[in-house]
């Protein structure tokens, strides 16, 4: 027993499951929308409120599953010279690379599977999707742009609502995906600020390792305004009330304290990343929640 529990503990660990907090609210405030947008329609074809959580939670984990895994496993020869990565699992040889492998596949099938279940618009998506994640992990080694190929690869979750609510990809999805990444490839610029020094050594191309720690700070700062400014320009286009403006404005706030935080101590990248960015995705999600809850 102890040796099952210590094994789900090491997958956890190797995914970095808490880190699921990031894009979850994000793909719940579009299937929100997509709902709004639906009975503006008259679109009667929409699943059950139940049915959407359920497939959309299956598929969001999986799809995240299977890219952390792919990405530790294709890093292996980066991270074992990597001293922050030391204690990860495939690393620190508590999990195998046959398991990791396993691991894939599985989770590749069952995001297959429920995109099947979904719609026929979901399955044909859901190949497109696997590429781009598992790509990822290859980007950043001839590219600095992976910071934002990450970011797209998050932003997908709001477009997975829309296709799974609608069965299209409506505008408002892709104008909130836009938010997502550049908010995200905002955070991970600082995150990378820690591995800046060894990705020079590495050959590797990310932004802080290419054009230093000034102009990563500069750079995260304009990608975070151009989040706040998609994430308005998609309460509007979804004909949002003043809360959702509000959960908005808020979330710039707290963009604004991550990088006060920064800036003033590296020490703290790890509390502003995960701490401060799992807080904005949530308030933004319970605002849009409270504006559809005060608009009816």
């Amino acid at each position: 027993m102890n040796g099952f529990v210590t094994k789900i503990k090491d997958i956890l660990d190797l995914i970095v499951f808490k880190h699921s907090v990031f894009a979850l609210p994000f793909l719940f405030s579009s299937m929100l929308v997509g709902y709004k947008v639906a009975d503006d329609m008259g679109f009667d074809g929409t699943p059950t409120f139940a049915k959407a959580v359920i497939l959309g939670i299956i598929a969001a984990v999986s799809a995240r599953n299977f890219a952390m895994a792919v990405n530790r496993l294709m890093d292996e020869d980066i991270d074992k010279n990597n001293p922050r990565c030391a204690s990860r699992p495939n690393i620190s040889g508590r999990i195998g690379r046959g398991f990791v492998l396993g691991f894939i596949i599985v989770n590749a099938l069952i995001f297959v599977a429920v995109c099947y279940f979904i719609n026929a618009l979901a399955f044909k998506l859901s190949f497109f999707v696997l590429f781009v994640l598992a790509f990822y992990s290859a980007f950043k080694r001839f590219s600095a742009l992976a910071h934002l190929v990450l970011g797209f690869c998050l932003g997908l979750a709001p477009i997975a609502a829309s296709v799974l609510i609608l069965d299209e990809i409506h505008i408002y999805s892709v104008i909130l995906c836009l938010g997502v990444m550049f908010w995200t490839a905002g955070f991970d610029l600082l995150y990378a600020l820690q591995d800046m020094e060894y990705d020079k050594k590495a050959g590797l191309h990310s932004i802080p390792a290419k054009f230093g720690k000034n102009a990563t700070f500069f750079i995260s700062a304009l990608f975070h305004c151009l989040a706040v400014v998609f994430w308005l320009l998609f309460a509007s286009v979804a004909k949002l009330g003043f809360i959702a403006y509000a959960g908005i404005l808020i979330s710039g706030v707290i963009l604004f304290f991550e990088h006060k935080i920064v800036r003033g101590n590296f020490a703290k990248i790890d509390k502003a990343f995960f701490t401060l960015n799992g807080y904005l995705s949530i308030v933004f999600f319970i605002f849009i929640l409270l504006d559809f809850w005060v608009g009816r």
